[in-house]
């Protein structure tokens, strides 16, 4: 009986002793509490972190457990910290982050797993070989679409490459609201061969498919033949994540003269990757 008292006596003590210990730690420990953390949209994509402490400690960051920034080099409750992510590059949209935080004694307590969401734009490594990826994607990229184009005095084969230069973002759409791009087709055999265009594109969201794109261009060929063309973009599908392919009509004319009128069928890739964003 009195080894089971001892036995009862001495679980109490431990579970007493380990009880103490757990509250001690509880007391000493940093509480982090997060109030912003996300990317901002414009260019360069910057990380804004702030985040309070619940005592006045030191603190850094540690990025996708590979990227580490201080935040706080003196003892505060109050941390906040922009970080340009130029130049880094991330395996998923969604980035895990850790605080890590130092009291006055040097002690270190570490926050719990966080994340920030990447900018659709934002490309992210998906195959190990990464430059090789991107070398592929600029020789795409690079590629002009083939036209077929019709006029009044024949049809022609035509090769045309368009840029998109400025875009300008949607909230709620993985591709641009619109953009602004500038295009350069050459019309073989044709007597007319060479063209220059400047167009706006709106981008629609459409289900079952990428998008539906209207669109207006001015066009010169730089030898008096001025005139605009209304054309409609079909993106159909998308590839590397990057690239969407694309059918396209376009009506051109000169407005002085109704004869001059031909039109153009094409397919290509359409990517804003190299597109200034507002």
């Amino acid at each position: 009986m009195q080894r089971f008292f001892l036995v009862i006596i001495s679980v109490i003590v431990i579970a007493a002793v380990n009880f103490a210990q757990e509250n001690t730690a509880s007391e000493d420990s940093i509480e982090v509490t997060v109030i912003d953390s996300y990317v901002t949209p414009e260019i360069p994509h910057t990380f804004l972190l702030t985040f309070f402490s619940s005592s006045d400690c030191k603190s850094k960051v540690i990025i996708d457990k590979k990227y580490e920034y201080k935040v706080s080099d003196s003892l505060t409750v109050n941390h906040s910290v922009k970080i340009d992510l130029t130049g880094l590059s991330f395996k998923k949209k969604s980035v895990p982050f850790v605080i890590m935080v130092q009291d006055s004694l040097g002690k270190v307590f570490r926050s719990d797993n966080y994340e920030f969401d990447l900018p659709s734009e934002v490309k992210v490594q998906s195959e190990s070989n990464f430059l090789l990826l991107c070398l592929f994607g600029g020789a795409v990229f690079a590629l002009p679409s083939p036209d077929y184009v019709s006029t009044d005095n024949g049809n022609y084969f035509s090769l045309t490459k368009e840029i998109p230069i400025v875009s300008f973002r949607s909230a709620n759409f993985n591709y641009p609201f619109g953009y602004f791009s500038a295009e350069y087709s050459y019309i073989f055999k044709a007597q007319d061969k060479n063209f220059f265009r400047l167009g706006y594109k709106q981008l629609i969201d459409v289900p079952d498919i990428q998008y539906i794109s209207p669109g207006i261009d001015w066009f010169t060929n730089f030898k008096g033949f001025n005139g605009i063309s209304a054309e409609l973009s079909i993106g159909w599908i998308k590839i590397f994540s990057t690239f969407t392919i694309y059918t396209r009509y376009r009506f051109n004319i000169k407005p002085s003269d109704s004869s001059s009128k031909f039109h153009e069928f094409s397919i290509g890739l359409y990517s804003s990757f190299f597109s200034v964003y507002f």
